[in-house]
């Protein structure tokens, strides 16, 4: 029988190769904002003081390695080193042992949840709300299929009546791997109930691991951008930061606003591995010091930047959005240098 996860390990190494020189083409093309970064920041007088490992969603990838990274490091002294992917992904690899992070970002505060009690390994005990974002359908310029998704942007066409289209090559993400996969999910399920489309995931979505769609976040974007998709299910701020096209969605299915925190509830998905069922939510970045870190002040100094007033107008000015800082967990154990965020 046919290793699921190994077909899809095997499927991202031949991919690899042939994407890296389209996602550095495409990454190049793309721009990026200058808020932010060197020109405005007084250097430190202490340079190099460590390194500063970040474990980050996929979906902040160019925001972290063309924004954040060289303001932090600037402003702190510290040297940024990322990785993006999906956040279970992530928080697998932190409980496998595969990665010991001074920082963890996920775009689920559930997935801190994995991380956190003794039965998890201890490695989490709080987090903190970052910022939020919302689902959007990002589009190729190029594809054939250009002329329906501006319609469908204008309003004058039903966006899913685009992706229901022959031939549409859609992509999204792994569902057991990351967030934005059942977030996925979860916006067509809600979608069949606001438009009365019974049957609408099916049709679009096929299975939860429609191997035809599903890809690994962090090639998501470049795929659309080679021109291997005609369409793909992000983030808000990944086709801001992209300036790819996009088809915004009604707050009733997006996942972005807070106050219909119990509507999206209606949304749910059992990952078939663990039996574990998530539901809908609004999409939130979290940030926490896991207990891996080998450089606590260089993590408070990372979580310092990015909750000050400039780290939060760096991400706001490539299209994340703001919410309240909030405490999760054990508010007791997080640093005493964090606690003007969260003190009322």
């Amino acid at each position: 029988m046919t290793n699921p996860v190994r077909t899809r390990q095997q499927r991202r190494l031949f991919f690899a190769c042939g994407l890296l020189s389209s996602l550095l083409l495409f990454l190049s093309a793309c721009g990026t904002s200058t808020t932010g970064t060197a020109s405005s920041i007084t250097p430190t007088s202490n340079p190099n003081k460590g390194i500063v490992s970040v474990l980050y969603a996929g979906s902040l990838v160019n925001i972290m390695e063309h924004n954040v990274k060289q303001a932090f490091n600037q402003s702190t002294g510290y040297t940024f080193q990322g990785e993006g992917k999906g956040s279970v992904a992530l928080a697998n690899e932190i409980k496998g042992h595969l990665r010991t992070p001074d920082i963890f970002i996920s775009v689920d505060p559930n997935v801190n949840k994995t991380l956190m009690g003794a039965a998890n390994g201890n490695y989490v005990s709080w987090y903190l709300s970052l910022a939020r974002t919302e689902m959007v359908i990002g589009y190729n310029p190029q594809s054939r299929f250009a002329a329906d998704f501006q319609a469908a942007a204008s309003g004058s066409k039903p966006w899913y009546q685009v992706l229901e289209e022959s031939g549409m090559r859609l992509g999204r993400t792994d569902p057991e791997l990351d967030p934005k996969g059942y977030n996925t999910i979860f916006l067509f399920q809600l979608a069949e109930q606001y438009y009365k489309q019974p049957g609408l995931e099916q049709k679009i979505l096929g299975s939860d691991e429609n191997s035809s769609q599903v890809f690994p976040e962090e090639e998501l974007v470049a795929r659309l951008g080679a021109g291997q998709l005609d369409a793909g299910i992000f983030y808000l701020n990944e086709v801001k930061q992209a300036k790819l096209p996009s088809i915004a969605l009604p707050t009733q299915v997006n996942l972005g606003d807070p106050t219909l925190a119990s509507s999206y509830a209606a949304a749910h998905w059992t990952n078939p591995k663990t039996g574990k069922t998530s539901k809908g939510a609004p999409v939130l970045y979290t940030i926490t010091i896991p207990s891996t870190s080998k450089d606590m002040a260089g993590a408070i100094a990372f979580v310092n930047f990015m909750l000050s007033s400039q780290g939060q107008a760096l991400l706001q000015a490539n299209g994340i959005l703001s919410t309240p800082v909030k405490v999760s967990g054990d508010a007791s154990t997080v640093p005493q240098q964090l606690q003007q965020y969260i003190q009322s």
